[in-house]
């Protein structure tokens, strides 16, 4: 079977040696007799699967033992609303920095529960760089800032993140956690969908700093981080599915040298995509301005509305798949995560390449 070049944005593009490692275990995970999807999630067998995938996790990440790693539903959505509603407390303010569309839906739910204030933002800009550091203006009663590290739709991503001293720095990672190294101690909370880096889609995981942790009977069990610590994870049925690919991902990154060795690929594969931008003359062109441009997702247009559906209707016949723009802004992305092998975006590169060539010399026949 001929497997689709995949730059989907999510759910992403899975590796291929995951996907043949679950078929091979499909009838029968840990002798079992049995399929993963059927194992309780109380017994032995999938209790070794949870929590490999948490250690697996911690280890290349290289997680403080100060932090705890849970494994939620909910997606990364859920999270907009569980962080406001443990940590923002009576008399204190919830800072935001918009930088997306995710980062707008995370402070509309935010004011839901508490007082919020934005305190950076490239709205008027459309979204095409990420705001300095040194622009962010917290305010003394800040209970956290909040930010989105990288941003699918617009194709912006942080380089550098905010120094907050002792106000908790909360990171929505969804699309590029574990694509490159960072220092967990900066933030109070990570929070992450597994379905563009780390997995399918069916399991958010959360890396909280132990002191978040509070008891407040006040909140719903499901949206309280200390029941769901308390119970490692396990408070009801889990996607046990989902947590066992996971774990099988989180192999597979460590067969790949780590996250060090990750990101190294991830810079080759982004450049051969850029490289394929910058060298157009213009024909193509960014959303994202260079010292914003993500690693992650590459975003850019054609010069007419005409050329991107030409460029797009071929693109797929040639075994590419999931190269629209967000339906918001329209254009073109490519999303390039963790398990887009660097073949597939030399080969986009190539395309791009060829059909700026193509398409330029029917122009000139037609003049």
């Amino acid at each position: 079977m001929k497997r689709a070049r995949n730059f989907n944005a999510g759910p992403a593009a899975l590796p291929l040696e995951v996907l043949q490692r679950a078929q091979n275990e499909w009838l029968n995970i840990e002798d079992s007799g049995m399929s993963v999807m059927e194992l309780s999630h109380r017994s032995s067998e999938f209790e070794k699967i949870h929590n490999h995938a948490i250690q697996s996790l911690k280890d290349l990440m290289e997680i403080p033992e100060n932090y705890e790693v849970l494994l939620l539903q909910g997606g990364a959505s859920l999270q907009f609303s569980m962080i406001p509603m443990n940590i923002l407390k009576e008399g204190k303010r919830a800072d935001y920095v918009l930088t997306g569309s995710w980062s707008e839906k995370a402070l509309k739910e935010a004011k839901k529960v508490g007082e919020t204030a934005v305190v950076a933002s490239s709205k008027d800009e459309k979204y095409t760089f990420i705001p300095k550091v040194e622009d962010i203006k917290l305010n003394d009663d800040a209970a956290y800032l909040h930010i989105t590290s990288n941003n699918t739709i617009y194709g912006t991503q942080w380089k550098d993140f905010p120094e907050t001293g002792n106000i908790p720095l909360v990171a929505d990672m969804s699309s590029d956690i574990l694509s490159k190294k960072i220092d967990i101690s900066k933030f109070g909370i990570i929070y992450a969908g597994a379905q563009k880096n780390l997995g399918p889609s069916g399991i958010t995981v959360v890396i909280i700093r132990k002191d978040l942790i509070t008891d407040n009977d006040k909140i719903p069990s499901m949206m309280n981080y200390s029941i769901h610590s308390k119970n490692n994870s396990l408070y009801n049925t889990p996607p046990t599915l989902a947590i066992y690919l996971l774990s099988l991902v989180l192999d597979w990154a460590k067969d790949q040298g780590g996250v060090e060795k990750i990101a190294e690929i991830n810079e080759e594969k982004a450049k051969a995509i850029y490289d394929a931008i910058d060298g157009s003359d213009g024909f193509y062109k960014g959303h994202a301005l260079p010292d914003s441009r993500s690693l992650m997702n590459v975003t850019f247009t054609l010069p007419s509305e005409e050329a991107e559906v030409q460029f797009l209707k071929e693109v797929k016949e040639a075994g590419f798949v999931g190269l629209n723009g967000h339906r918001s802004i329209g254009g073109c992305r490519a999303s390039i995560y963790n398990a887009v092998p660097l073949s597939h975006c030399q080969d986009l590169a190539d395309f791009m390449k060829k059909f700026q060539e193509s398409y330029k010399a029917k122009e000139a026949q037609t003049l």
